[in-house]
């Protein structure tokens, strides 16, 4: 990589309706220099985040990305220079970097990370996927021993590991995904219970009742639209919803009509939204149980990863056609 130029990828445009290649450019343009308080970080990974289409849309729990600026996005990077106590060249940290080779940032809105092999892991089963899924289900889902677990997109970073600590918690699980592959790989090598292929023709509420059965207690919601609806269909007296995103939304820009909104009510569902960020201070908690369920074999971390700046926005796009299984990363 050379030293001198800073490849950038900008959100060239805010898209009004469905996100494309078009949206998006590359620049070229020098290294900055970090000011006082900050240091500069050299880009290894950059995490790809359905959340980051909701960023196009407006302010959420942080700024909007604007057109003609760097699109944002969280990473790993190296530590190159430092103009800030608490940090030095050569650490490994973890911040809002951005799409680009390098970024000047302030040195309080990176956090130092341990060195590990495969690096990748500090985005995936320790990075934010694993904490959401982690928190989401534990603190807001609630699930109990015995209990009907659903999660949607379960062929995701998040969901992916939602089912698992459910399993690993006694509960029934059941994932939503789309194709036969990713359906196959959730019950033959993650341990879900069953699948539900939202591809396939027919409805996905009858799909999800035949599915679960039983009901469903928990459910952990990546998509929202037709799958919130088809798991309000499915829904147990007193189950819990954790919303965590609502990837069906973030193109379309349509409401989504919930037919079955009236099952709040009578089967008293609770349905509460969440941020990761609110958790945080409990994360000691989730580094000791996930890295001791992941040394003892019983969690795997399925990563997809993309090689070059260059495949920034095709590997974005990805993940609205559900080309990802696992974390989507790409390797700068």
């Amino acid at each position: 990589m050379n030293a001198t130029v800073n490849r950038q990828v900008l959100l060239v445009e805010k898209p009004a309706g469905k996100l494309g290649p078009e949206h998006f450019k590359m620049v070229e343009g020098a290294v900055p220099e970090p000011k006082d308080g900050e240091v500069l970080v050299r880009s290894r990974y950059i995490s790809l985040d359905a959340a980051n289409r909701a960023w196009m849309h407006g302010a959420t729990y942080r700024a909007a990305v604007e057109a003609n600026t760097v699109m944002a996005g969280g990473g790993i990077g190296e530590v190159v220079s430092s103009k800030a106590p608490g940090l030095s060249p050569g650490d490994i940290v973890f911040g809002d970097i951005g799409w680009q080779d390098y970024a000047a940032v302030p040195a309080k809105h990176m956090t130092k990370m341990p060195r590990m092999e495969p690096m990748t892991h500090l985005l995936s089963v320790y990075g934010i996927a694993g904490l959401t899924a982690y928190f989401g289900l534990l603190h807001v889902g609630k699930p109990k021993e015995g209990e009907t677990v659903v999660v949607s997109a379960a062929a995701g970073s998040v969901g992916s590991l939602v089912g698992q600590i459910a399993k690993i918690r006694g509960c029934h699980v059941v994932g939503i995904a789309g194709g036969k592959d990713k359906c196959h790989w959730l019950t033959s090598e993650l341990g879900f219970d069953a699948a539900v292929d939202y591809k396939t023709d027919g409805s996905l509420a009858k799909k999800l009742q035949e599915a679960a059965p039983q009901g469903i207690d928990v459910y952990f919601d990546n998509v929202g639209g037709e799958h919130l609806d088809a798991a309000l269909a499915a829904a147990n007296v007193h189950a819990r919803f954790a919303i965590c995103g609502m990837i069906d939304a973030y193109n379309s820009g349509q409401p989504t009509e919930l037919r079955y909104l009236l099952r709040v009510i009578s089967a008293r569902i609770r349905i509460q939204g969440f941020l990761v960020s609110e958790y945080m201070a409990q994360a000691p908690d989730f580094y000791r149980e996930m890295g001791a369920l992941l040394q003892a074999g019983k969690l795997q971390s399925e990563e997809t990863v993309f090689d070059g700046l260059d495949a920034m926005p095709e590997a974005f796009l990805g993940l609205f056609s559900g080309g990802n299984k696992g974390k989507m990363l790409v390797k700068i």
